[in-house]
């Protein structure tokens, strides 16, 4: 997984990364265990005393976790594994003003505490830390919850220049929309679909009705520690972003802001709203895409929009898939990069061969 850092120079990540069970087994605990992911929404523990079960990644980390919001308006991400013989604590979504284990009656405060143990009298050294629920770090950027299994690098380095860059955007009013929210399964590797992603050169080859909106001319990627942006520019009579006078972007006709977070959240901002992708690796050939989408200026976001989303996402699946096929070839090992076009692309391998490593000093 040797990687060059200049991309004139560099060579993809070998062909095996996307086949090979081993290096899938690998990237769980060497990348996915040790950086943030979105878990939940706040909007939706907005009652006292409400809890959220959430599997992590069905199929891959299958890390059982639980959402709290405690009589005190605290919210906290919990084990959602008792810690008296493993049963799962809460199965579905409800009120409750504490959690107790229907197995053997173990009881916990909503922030996790122990608090109770029926025929546990005689036990010496009881109850200890380790009879608490495993507490995990929660971070509240915007009514957007993430969290991290085992995390080396603080979450405001995955997020800060995406805050800093739409400071000016008040994301934290934008509003869930189920109605245009959904999964996708597709038959590739989960990096490809991000190597997908983190490059516009495609466009105009994979996505000609995108291409009649995007300037691809004036595409451009800008590259941050654990993120990048790709910057969107509307051509002429498209819906573009009113912003301020005081952002870097001022005066641009932007069409879409397009962030990506190491390795696999992708928000993509446009000016109805937001669409949250997340890809979801289940097998070394096998992924879920979720959508979600939250709408700032519905009066903007029409069924040509809907339609435009749809189509490009059926495009990019098709593209991968096909990928996958080839890159299974006796025939193919690693490529070359685009200095002009797919500096994103490098960047991610970039950061993989990093975390493979363990190079993981604080940049």
């Amino acid at each position: 997984m040797e990687m060059n850092q200049d991309i004139r120079f560099a060579r993809t990540l070998d062909a095996s990364f996307y086949t090979d069970i081993s290096t899938f087994e690998k990237v769980k605990e060497s990348i996915f265990a040790k950086t943030w992911h979105w878990i939940a929404d706040a909007q939706q523990l907005s009652l006292s005393n409400q809890v959220i079960p959430v599997q992590l990644y069905p199929g891959f980390l299958e890390e059982p976790l639980l959402v709290t919001h405690d009589n005190n308006g605290d919210l906290h991400c919990l084990s959602n594994v008792c810690t008296h013989r493993g049963n799962l604590l809460v199965k579905q979504s409800g009120v409750c003003n504490a959690l107790v284990c229907t197995y053997h009656g173990r009881k916990f405060s909503l922030d996790g505490k122990f608090q109770f143990m029926p025929e546990f009298k005689k036990v010496e050294n009881f109850p200890t830390q380790a009879d608490d629920l495993k507490a995990l770090p929660l971070m509240n950027w915007n009514n957007l919850l993430f969290t991290s299994l085992n995390p080396e690098i603080p979450f405001e380095l995955f997020i800060n220049e995406m805050q800093q860059r739409l400071s000016w955007l008040p994301i934290h009013k934008f509003r869930y929309e189920p109605l245009y929210s959904q999964d996708y399964l597709v038959n590739a590797n989960w990096a490809l679909y991000c190597d997908n992603y983190l490059e516009g050169f495609h466009i105009p080859y994979v996505h000609p009705s995108l291409n009649q909106v995007i300037d691809y001319n004036s595409y451009t990627t800008e590259l941050f520690p654990y993120s990048t942006l790709q910057l969107g520019l509307a051509k002429n009579g498209e819906q573009t972003f009113d912003i301020p006078a005081d952002s870097v972007d001022a005066g641009k006709k932007v069409a879409a802001y397009y962030f990506w977070i190491f390795p696999n959240m992708m928000f993509n901002f446009y000016p109805w709203g937001c669409s949250i992708n997340i890809v979801k690796p289940i097998k070394q050939n096998l992924t879920r895409v979720s959508f979600r989408t939250y709408l700032w200026k519905p009066e903007l976001f029409d069924s040509k929009a809907a339609t435009m989303l749809e189509k490009v996402e059926r495009e990019d699946e098709n593209i991968v898939e096909q990928v996958q096929q080839g890159v299974q070839s006796r025939f193919y090992t690693s490529g070359r990069f685009s200095p002009d076009r797919e500096q994103g692309v490098h960047h991610f391998h970039c950061l993989i061969n990093k975390f493979l490593i363990g190079n993981l000093s604080v940049q």
